[in-house]
């Protein structure tokens, strides 16, 4: 018998723990939920409860606790996940995400936007150095999320 709350097939919650450990990291260098994608009549959608206007700034997606995806933009973040929504014909990344975000929406599952903000007080002598740029390699080679290239997902 399955406890209530526990995946009856034991590769799920492997699965589900390593996904929860690697949203811990996340959480634990200060990555926050700031919005989330939503079905509408055009497809989908997106909120952000931060202001839209902050740059130098890494994103992730996330759903049932699982880190999707995570990336760096130098754009606002509004500029940045609005390409998800509305894509160009040559946004291959844009494309991609916006497929999978729209199956995991169709499935039923939720889909989080986490960000860590850069608060502008790093410094290496006098030069500034973006904290999204320094981390964003090093957060995807470690936690290796499905929706990255360097992840396991389907090409």
């Amino acid at each position: 018998m399955v406890s209530e709350g526990a995946s009856a097939n034991p590769a799920l919650r492997t699965s589900s723990t390593v996904g929860s450990k690697k949203m811990n990291r996340l959480i634990n260098i200060g990555f926050r939920k700031i919005g989330s994608w939503a079905r509408s009549q055009d497809g989908i959608e997106f909120s952000l409860s931060k202001p839209a206007d902050t740059r130098n700034i890494l994103q992730s997606f996330v759903s049932e606790g699982i880190v999707l995806y995570v990336g760096k933009t130098t754009q606002t973040l509004g500029k940045r996940i609005y390409g998800y929504h509305n894509p160009g014909p040559t946004q291959s990344t844009n494309i991609k995400g916006n497929k999978r975000i729209k199956s995991l929406l169709a499935d039923g599952k939720e889909v989080d936007i986490y960000a860590l903000p850069d608060n502008g007080l790093l410094y290496f002598g006098a030069f500034h150095i973006n904290l999204a740029a320094g981390l964003e390699d090093s957060i995807v080679k470690t936690l290796n999320p499905i929706w990255n290239k360097t992840g396991t997902a389907k090409k």
